[in-house]
């Protein structure tokens, strides 16, 4: 395999955009070509004016402004950059299923084998293809069976190089990773391959914190790494509706819990529920591949981590309409979020989809504000769902731009992404503006609840 100096990524979506940007910025000598079929998405990562990249993340455009158009390039251009480089990244999009076998659980590899394909018809020369979408056990020999089945003598080395970025925080997580995982064959080309990706970090992650494992392990440990963070997550928020049937409070336990040095305080703080991209997907496919394999036990003890993010919305909502007299038909209430957590634009999976999904169904009628997502993206939610038409949904629902303007007449708020702004609001405003009682039903423990009840407010807060 010859010296990396150039290097492709098939995807410019949230990881492969914040990933390469970062590679080009840390990695001057190597040239970064980033590639997607949708033109639209590329001609906004190639935007003049750095706030219209196609996604929001902190230090996302500081990154993006250093490296691009000098070593760092966007392009539709698909095969010419897989013929210039040595190594390419695979960062397309691995949905669930929603036909066939595995239908709701397995991940769906359709674009994942469409650019092995691309690959093998393209390359003439050896090249490394590193998987960086997350993607069931056993794919990579997958991929490697589609690339060296290619006839045309090219040698393909595939690695398994999983991300763990939390959106928020993916830049600082990219520059200050806890660990690097690199999966490969333990063949003399296959440790050569893993070295090779291994230097390319070495340019700022320390060495002993780039781990190469098997292939095997790299691609089950994303999944498990996932499964585990969102069990925390299910952990507590079952636990916070017992608290709201007791006189204990969610937030005093999980603070008690978290000091022990076993169990750390991290993700342990109760909401309306988990969202994102990967936690549902990841523990849907690792029931999945625990089913082929005749693990019902070890698939219905993973599933139980869906099931309860699935209680918690709506066991939020049903307090929502219980709280309101048991209808919330005709009644305005405005949604505070829209993206599944604070500081990305992210909305996949997000708890706000699901909530708003179902009091439209309960006949009221939404006003919705976030900071960072669009009218547009969050009509395509809700479509996205196929509850009602297209037309039925836009009917139920205004996106607006001003949170206390738009509390005019309202019966109730509900808090579902903990912006920070939302805890500076001028709440008092807020509260002369709405009906009476007004009520505040708090989905991710932002705000006071004495305060807001001093306030005047009808407060129910998750966990107490």
């Amino acid at each position: 395999m010859s010296e990396i100096k150039n290097i492709c990524c098939i995807g410019a979506g949230y990881v492969g955009g914040p990933t390469m940007a970062v590679i080009a910025a840390q990695c001057p000598h190597l040239k970064v070509t980033v590639v997607d079929i949708n033109a639209e998405r590329i001609d906004r990562w190639n935007a003049e004016d750095l706030d219209e990249l196609p996604i929001y993340e902190p230090g996302l455009k500081e990154v993006v402004g250093k490296a691009r158009g000098k070593n760092l390039f966007f392009s539709t251009e698909v095969d010419r950059a897989i013929d210039e480089a040595e190594m390419i990244f695979i960062s397309v999009n691995t949905p669930t299923k929603t036909y066939g076998k595995g239908k709701g659980q397995a991940a769906d590899l359709k674009f994942i084998e469409l650019c092995a394909r691309d690959i093998a018809r393209v390359a003439r020369e050896d090249k490394i293809v590193v998987e960086k979408s997350t993607l069931p056990v056993r794919t990579a020999s997958a991929l490697k069976e589609i690339l060296q089945n290619t006839g045309k003598g090219v040698h393909f080395e595939v690695l398994s190089n999983p991300e763990f970025l939390a959106e928020g925080t993916a830049i600082n997580d990219l520059l200050h990773a806890d660990r690097v995982l690199i999966g490969g064959d333990d063949t003399a080309s296959g440790k050569k391959a893993k070295d090779q990706l291994s230097a390319i970090y070495e340019n700022w992650i320390p060495k002993e914190r780039i781990l190469q494992t098997n292939v095997w392990s790299s691609e089950l440990s994303k999944l498990v790494a996932n499964a585990f963070l969102a069990q925390r997550v299910s952990s507590i928020n079952s636990i916070s509706a017992l608290c709201e049937k007791t006189d204990a409070n969610i937030g005093e336990v999980a603070r008690a819990i978290g000091y022990d040095s076993r169990i750390g305080p991290k993700f342990l703080q109760a909401s309306v529920g988990f969202g994102g991209s990967c936690f549902q997907k990841d523990i849907l496919n690792l029931v999945y591949i625990a089913r082929s394999f005749g693990l019902e036990e070890v698939a219905d003890y993973w599933e139980q981590v869906i099931l309860i993010n699935n209680y918690q919305r709506n066991r939020f909502v049903d307090k929502m309409i219980t709280s309101m007299y048991n209808t919330v038909a005709g009644k305005k209430i405005l949604l505070l979020g829209w993206a599944f957590k604070k500081d990305t634009n992210d909305t996949r999976e997000s708890a706000a989809i699901y909530v708003a999904d179902a009091l439209i169904e309960e006949r009221a009628s939404l006003v919705i504000y976030d900071p960072k997502v669009s009218e547009k993206r969050i009509l395509q939610d809700l479509d996205a769902l196929g509850t009602r038409s297209p037309e039925e949904n836009r009917k139920a629902l205004t996106v607006i731009q001003d949170p206390v303007l738009a509390s005019e007449q309202s019966h109730a708020i509900a808090i579902l992404t903990e912006w920070d702004e939302f805890k500076t609001l001028d709440w008092e405003s807020v509260y002369k503006k709405m009906l009476k009682p007004a009520f505040v039903f708090d989905g991710r423990r932002i705000l006071d609840t004495e305060q807001m009840e001093a306030i005047g407010f009808s407060c129910y807060t998750i966990g107490q």
